[in-house]
């Protein structure tokens, strides 16, 4: 794999050359690697593949974390039980996929279809980025906040919107979710209820798919972490494999926990993508690529 940041050039090469070598340089495609999972509940080419390919870019994706859902019983009896709470809370795709999980039996789901979502739909429901937003159209729901990027922004709304005598907020959720959200409600009086529905772990392949990717790809232009534990789990592995190359590497956030995450961690950002969403990290990588 070829760098342009750190391709000599020859003090003899003029500047006409050079610029030329600059331009042809564009149209290399190089190798990205997005550390994260395929899209929940859904077929089709991965968004962010599509994205980068767009910009020249061949992408392959390696899944980091396995989730094992836990508690749907209980899940399904507050989903059903609209009434006893003030809204909805959703910061993740794995989350909505639990709810999806709790009516697949049809006798639920004709009842979610003739009664229930309307009365969810009849309070707020709140997400985090477009992929989860998606997810919760799909059951009929209609979200709020998926511009909002992160939890703690969209906390912000939440705060703004909601009084502080409703019913509790639900918010299911997984085993290492950051308390930025739960614990900007509570220190501003709004109501909340979280139940755990679902575990993380590091993909039980991770450690074979990486040595597998490095070994036949070589080392990636750039690299993609999705979130902070993603970063914990992949990077010892990743500087491992890439050796002497790592600070060649660019190094990609899909927001800012990330980032911070990465940084913690010692590692140098070369981009993170304005809002949660394919285009705009593929359009932050593709920039720092050039």
């Amino acid at each position: 794999m070829l760098f342009l940041p750190f391709l000599k050039v020859p003090d003899s090469c003029n500047a006409q050359l050079w610029g030329q070598l600059k331009r042809f340089w564009v149209f290399v495609k190089m190798q990205v690697l997005l550390l994260k999972e395929p899209r929940a509940g859904e077929s089709g080419p991965d968004p962010y593949i599509q994205e980068l390919a767009s910009h020249g870019h061949k992408a392959t994706l390696i899944p980091v974390l396995s989730f094992k859902f836990v508690s749907l019983n209980t899940l399904s009896d507050k989903l059903f039980q609209p009434e006893k709470h003030g809204g909805l809370i959703f910061t993740s795709p794995r989350a909505v996929e639990a709810v999806k999980m709790c009516l697949e039996a049809e006798e639920r789901r004709e009842e979610w279809n003739s009664s229930v979502k309307e009365k969810w739909n009849s309070k707020s429901i709140y997400v985090v980025g477009r992929a989860t937003a998606a997810l919760v159209r799909n059951l009929g729901l209609n979200p709020l906040g998926e511009d909002t990027g992160t939890a703690d922004v969209l906390s912000r709304l939440i705060i703004e919107r909601e009084d502080r005598n409703i019913p509790p907020l639900f918010f299911p959720c997984g085993s290492i979710k950051r308390e930025v959200l739960p614990t900007a409600l509570r220190e501003n009086g709004v109501p909340l209820e979280t139940l755990t529905v679902y575990q993380t772990a590091e993909h039980p392949d991770l450690e074979k798919n990486l040595k597998n990717y490095f070994t036949e790809q070589g080392t990636p232009a750039s690299i993609a972490f999705f979130s902070p534990s993603g970063v914990k789990f992949c990077l010892e592995v990743v500087q491992r494999l890439s050796g002497e190359q790592l600070p060649e590497i660019k190094f990609a956030a899909i927001g800012p926990t990330t980032q911070d995450a990465m940084i913690a961690e010692g590692l140098c950002v070369s981009c993170t993508a304005e809002q949660p969403a394919a285009e705009h990290l593929a359009a932050a990588i593709a920039k720092s690529l050039q």
